[in-house]
């Protein structure tokens, strides 16, 4: 820890900003997550962490996770008019995810006890990261709170399903596992992604809207009854699939962003946007197919949500961050 902590501590530029080194390790975490669950999924290696968990694990906690406190780390503060995040700080909460990361990529090759401790020292980094998101909330003196609320409120779900998961791995409950999935599916990353969307891109695209204060709420309780179906019964989702398509898809429409566009940074967040009723629409005709018959779609609808917006959107803010014009 004292080379780590020296390192950590000299006036590096590496680390003289935290989208940095978040970015970074969620980068490596992504590639190296990705060779391991090819290698995995082919039989070339086996692990007793059982693949499907270690793929959702090692992209929603590892990577996603990492480059939303990149993000968050840089502009939350902005957004709540608060002064940015000291370097201690927030390399206080980049060493567990390091250390987390480690132990559990090589305890997934190597032993499963050593990737229990990883997800144990990563989840402790997720929950203290949150708690910095939620004193940068408190702290902040501006009157219109509602956009920093439902960031942090799906940041907070962030750190629940992150909590059950553990706990499902420990339990060996894979309806637990699969919840804590769930939401940090539908709660956590495409919620976290919307909400800075549904903020920034009107913003970035010159489209003074008139803000719906209830639109962000009645996706969020449209998103928990996608959950709750779920549970009720399998692909009844359906239900809640179709009412977000419409009213995401809707309300898009009303904001006319100018797409397409010459300005790459602005047509990769409106590129993104367009994802999201496709996702919810595919997601919906996937599960009436699954009721009445036995295909198999292979999770096509969160994959779509997930890699054509969650991900798309996140080069698009990533970049910004890193050019620095969030």
């Amino acid at each position: 820890m004292g080379i780590l902590g020296g390192f950590l501590m000299k006036n590096h530029y590496f680390l003289s900003q935290p989208h940095q080194p978040f970015f970074v390790l969620a980068f490596i975490n992504a590639i190296i997550s990705i060779f391991i669950f090819s290698l995995l999924l082919k039989g070339t290696i086996t692990s007793e962490v059982l693949s499907a968990n270690y793929h959702a694990y090692s992209l929603i906690f590892l990577m996603f996770t990492p480059a939303f406190f990149a993000f968050l780390f840089t502009t939350f503060p902005r957004f709540s008019a608060n002064p940015p995040i000291e370097k201690i700080v927030y390399l206080t909460i980049l060493v567990p995810f390091v250390v987390g990361s480690f132990f559990f990529l090589f305890g997934t090759l190597t032993f499963s006890a050593l990737a229990s401790i990883g997800m144990v020292i990563t989840l402790i980094g997720h929950l203290l990261g949150i708690n910095i998101l939620r004193k940068l909330y408190k702290a902040s003196t501006i009157e219109d709170k509602h956009d920093i609320f439902w960031i942090l409120l799906s940041m907070s779900a962030g750190g629940v399903a992150h909590l059950l998961f553990v706990i499902g791995y420990f339990a060996n409950s894979i309806w637990l596992i699969s919840f804590a999935i769930q939401i940090a599916i539908y709660l956590y990353l495409f919620l976290v992604a919307f909400s800075v969307a549904q903020r920034m891109v009107p913003f970035f695209s010159h489209r003074m809207i008139e803000r719906d204060e209830l639109f962000v709420r009645n996706i969020a309780l449209l998103l928990v009854g996608h959950i709750i179906l779920e549970i009720i019964k399998p692909h009844l989702s359906f239900i809640a699939d179709f009412a977000l398509m419409y009213i995401i898809a809707n309300e898009i429409l009303e904001w006319e962003l100018p797409f397409p566009n010459p300005n790459p940074l602005l047509w990769i967040l409106h590129l993104s946007l367009f994802w999201v009723p496709v996702a919810f629409l595919f997601s919906g005709l996937t599960s009436i197919i699954s009721i009445f018959s036995d295909i198999n779609f292979m999770f096509l609808d969160i994959h779509i949500l997930v890699l054509g917006f969650v991900f798309t959107v996140l080069i698009g803010f990533g970049t910004r961050v890193t050019l620095g014009h969030s």
